[in-house]
């Protein structure tokens, strides 16, 4: 020390590469000014330097007098600064003075202080103002700028402190270092945080300041030995109380309690873990939510697309599509978005939980990702079974519409032709007749077997078509089989009587000798004209249905060539009406008088020309109707290239931006940030591109509203689209939370970006078919890269079960880029373990083996407190008092098992 040491050994100032905290530009001389204020100082100052300065045995009473010469004040920078300053100049002249007060001035500036205004001479004159300035900056220097609270600093941590310590006390607010003190509640609650027996704190009154100062100076004089630098009287009698004199006080208070600092920083770390650990705990709840709504939805839609009612009517099931096209625009969509947060929600808490050195989290049985995915695939099912089944439903109700159509056209024909021919069959005028009447007879029921004949495949179609209308399940099937059954039962009997009336005819046969060969010839002619006639009829107003432009060609072209068959059937039936027209000359030019018509036809000259008049009509109209039905599969046509022209770009664009996200998840360009900011705005570009698809499900709407089933001009469905549009979304959203991931791991380990990229590569390098994922030689190899001993030999081998053991917990086999990340992490920084945790309580409980919850009431912020007396169970050990908690195997169950 100053003239007391044997040697004059200096040392070099310690810490010359740190920055300590600047002052400023100049020493503040107006405040001084005040009386009250220079007063408080002087007092204040000169009980801090004597409360050093009596480490050496002397003391001061005057302070600008007794620092004049310098020496006191070499040897108060040695004792607070444990460092040896140069010798002192034993000589009494000013300039010996001036030289010793340079040297201690230059040791301040020595330790970062930057001394503006302040020179030797005005010490050495005894400037009361400049030398209560220069002993301001040596207390800011050694007394106030190393206390730091929470990355604070200087004034800033010293006033934090006193809030977090007086924070608990009624009626103390400290919020600088003048007023917030005048009342001495702020004195007193620093003194009972830290040493409550020595206080009585609910005694003091706030109405009482000079009792409340006077009891804390006191006590603070008496038991932690901080001297008195202030008077009650000088602090309550002052409007406002000097700062530099309070702070000066307090950071005496700081420094004797800071021992207590070690809990704080033990509290601290445990507010950290346990902040982590009920983050983590919220969002597992939310995981478990979001997983349980998204399962119940699917359980629920599944049954509805599951159902295989059938409807009776194409309306009923046009609404039941509708219903399912409603579902995929509407209620599907915000689904698959909530699928893929769930997933990207569970990657950020696995990552979080491995930052955090805690356990993966395992999700409650049946809410897996997995499990998600499984009951997302069985709904895709459920979806796609639904959808076919609609469709063919619809297909089925309009076969059936077309079928029982024919059948009512077909019955309605046959029903009107069997009219009256029971009874013509039953009648009995061949008893009485003639001859040639019975030869007549016999010649007209020969031509009604003809046509009975004729209308056999009539009555088949109509059998066969009741038959299939059966096998489809049509909704009215009982009075379509009533009918056929009804239609079917009367040709038998038709045929029955028939057989019946020729047998009697043949018998009286013999009897019957002449005929009328021209009435034989017309009938036999015309009825076979007529049959002509009705088929025509019947196929030109025959209902048709066709899928494609090939198939209504195939009609047109049919139809053409029954119309070219027209003029052929226009001679015949003059050919007939001729035969006709001959025997009415015959009768006229023999005076035969005939009675009634034809006795061998009903069909008349009149029904061949009525029957022609109406095929002709209905020729034109069956031309209307092809061209018709001909332009409406044009306009399918037209719909199917609308939509493969379409799907035929996106389809394409999709793989494409498949491809090209897996190659940006290789390749390495730029920063985490870069490539984040990129994905990003590749997501953007694919959002953008989401009109496209609106298109598309437009035209697919048209074409489904059109009943077009296939489409020959592409080889995409809107359901493969769709497939491919939600895997592109949900890539991306993949891709982009993997980049997060990695910055998170990045910054929660202080892993470099070089770093981050040197792993990169090296994944990269021995990832040989970019699947993301490294086999269990590819990743030894990258170890054995990387300079981990991992060969094959005893050693290797289980060191390199170790490291798979923790990159591979479940044994898939592969190991992911997060994983290797989280290993190569995991070996390069370090985290908090169990064994930190349980010495942070250790000493929050002062050593104990357990802890109480009046300490941790005291010591951690009320809600943490309250999350671990929840948590924590009873102390069991033989040192148990009542209430005491066990913190070990708290703090052990934050990390697992693993950590035990």
């Amino acid at each position: 020390m100053v003239d007391y040491h044997a040697t004059n050994s200096q040392q070099s100032p310690p810490g010359s590469g740190q920055t300590h905290m600047e002052q400023p530009d100049e020493w503040d001389r107006d405040l001084l000014l005040d009386p009250a204020w220079e007063r408080q100082q002087r007092k204040t100052f000169t009980a801090w330097c004597n409360s050093h300065l009596r480490k050496s045995g002397t003391q001061i009473s005057n302070i600008e007098e007794d620092f004049r010469d310098g020496l006191k004040l070499m040897l108060l920078l040695e004792v607070i600064s444990g460092e040896r300053l140069p010798k002192p100049e034993r000589g009494k002249m000013r300039v010996h003075k001036i030289n010793n007060v340079n040297k201690a001035l230059d040791f301040i500036a020595s330790k970062g202080v930057k001394l503006v205004s302040i020179g030797a001479e005005e010490i050495v004159d005894g400037n009361a103002k400049m030398t209560l300035g220069m002993i301001w900056t040596i207390i800011l220097r050694f007394a106030i700028q190393d206390i730091s609270v929470e990355e604070t600093s200087a004034k800033e941590g010293l006033l934090l402190w006193c809030q977090r310590k007086t924070a608990p006390y009624k009626n103390v607010n400290v919020q600088n270092f003048h007023i917030s003190w005048k009342d001495g509640l702020a004195f007193n609650a620093l003194i009972h945080r830290h040493r409550p027996e020595l206080i009585d704190y609910d005694k003091l009154r706030k109405d009482d300041p000079i009792a409340n100062l006077n009891n804390a100076f006191e006590v603070a004089e008496k038991y932690l030995d901080i001297p008195k630098m202030l008077d009650a009287e000088d602090i309550v009698g002052t409007v406002r109380p000097d700062e530099k004199a309070v702070m000066t006080y307090v950071s005496s208070f700081y420094h004797a309690f800071s021992g207590a600092q070690k809990a704080e920083t033990a509290a601290n770390r445990i507010c950290k873990v346990l902040a982590v650990n009920q983050e983590n705990e919220n969002l597992m709840e939310d995981y478990e939510k979001l997983a349980s709504d998204l399962l119940e939805w699917i359980r629920a839609t599944i049954p509805w697309l599951e159902n295989r009612a059938p409807e009776k009517t194409m309306q009923e099931m046009q609404l039941k599509l509708e219903d399912f096209r409603g579902y995929r625009r509407v209620h599907k969509p915000p689904k698959v978005q909530e699928k893929c947060q769930l997933e990207i929600n569970f990657n950020t808490l696995q990552t979080k939980l491995r930052l955090s050195n805690r356990p993966a989290f395992m999700p409650s049985e049946g809410r897996m990702v997995s499990d998600v995915n499984n009951a997302w695939h069985g709904l895709e099912h459920a979806e796609k079974g639904y959808e076919e089944w609609l469709l063919n439903e619809i297909r089925r109700l309009e076969r059936l519409d077309h079928l029982a159509e024919k059948f009512r056209q077909k019955a309605t024909i046959h029903e009107a032709w069997t009219e009256g021919n029971e009874a013509m069959l039953t009648k009995k005028d061949y008893e009485t007749a003639t001859l040639s009447d019975i030869k007549a007879l016999l010649r007209k029921h020969e031509a009604f077997e003809s046509d009975l004949a004729a209308h056999q495949d009539r009555v088949e179609q109509i059998a066969a078509i009741a038959q299939e209308l059966n096998e489809l399940d049509y909704y009215d099937s009982p009075s379509v089989n009533a009918r056929c059954q009804k239609i079917c039962d009367q040709w038998d009997v038709l045929g029955s009587l028939t057989q019946s009336r020729r047998e009697a005819l043949e018998r009286t046969e013999k009897q019957l000798e002449s005929i009328d060969e021209l009435y034989l010839e017309y009938a036999k002619r015309a009825a076979p004209f007529n049959n002509w006639m009705e088929g025509a009829m019947e196929d030109l107003q025959d209902m048709f249905i066709v899928h494609n432009i090939e198939e209504i060609q195939g009609l047109l072209s049919a139809h053409e060539q029954f119309k070219a068959t027209l003029s052929d059937a226009d001679k015949e039936r003059e050919s007939i009406q001729g035969i006709h027209s001959e025997v009415q000359k015959i009768a006229q030019y023999n005076n035969i008088k005939l009675t009634g018509g034809n006795p061998y036809t009903t069909v008349t000259p009149q029904t061949v020309n009525d029957k022609w008049d109406k095929v002709q009509q209905l020729v034109p109209q069956r031309d209307r109707a092809l061209q018709e039905e001909l332009a409406r599969q044009q306009s399918n046509e037209r719909l199917r290239r609308q939509f493969a022209n379409h799907a035929n770009v996106v389809g394409p664009w999709i793989q494409n931006k498949m491809e090209e996200i897996g190659r940006i998840s290789i390749e390495m360009n730029g920063t985490l940030e870069d490539q984040l900011n990129h994905l990003k705005q590749y997501e953007r570009s694919i959002i953008e591109y989401k009109p496209n698809i609106d298109q598309l499900e437009g035209d697919h709407q048209l074409i489904q509203e059109a009943l077009i089933f296939d489409n020959k001009d592409t080889s995409y469905s809107m359901e493969h689209l769709r497939v491919g549009w939600e895997q592109l979304l949900t890539t991306i959203a993949r891709t982009i939370n993997e980049i997060e991931n990695q910055i998170l791991t990045r910054d929660a380990k202080g892993i470099s970006q070089e770093q981050l990229h040197e792993f990169r590569a090296s994944f990269n390098h021995f990832d040989k078919d970019h699947s993301g994922a490294l086999g269990q030689e590819e990743f030894k190899a990258c170890l054995i890269s990387l300079g981990y001993n991992v060969e094959n030999n005893k050693q290797g081998d289980a060191e390199f079960a170790r490291i798979m053991s923790v990159v591979d917990p479940n044994h898939s086999g592969v190991v992911t880029f997060q994983a290797f990340i989280d290993f190569m992490s995991k070996e390069t920084t370090d985290t908090d373990t169990a064994d930190q945790v349980v010495a942070s309580f250790k000493i929050l409980a002062g050593d104990k083996n357990f802890i109480t919850a009046a300490e941790l009431r005291r010591e951690l912020p009320p809600d943490q407190a309250e999350y671990c007396i929840a948590r924590m169970a009873p102390y069991r050990g033989p040192d148990a008092i009542p209430g005491a908690l066990d913190y070990m195997s708290f703090s052990t169950a934050l990390y697992g098992e693993s950590d035990l």
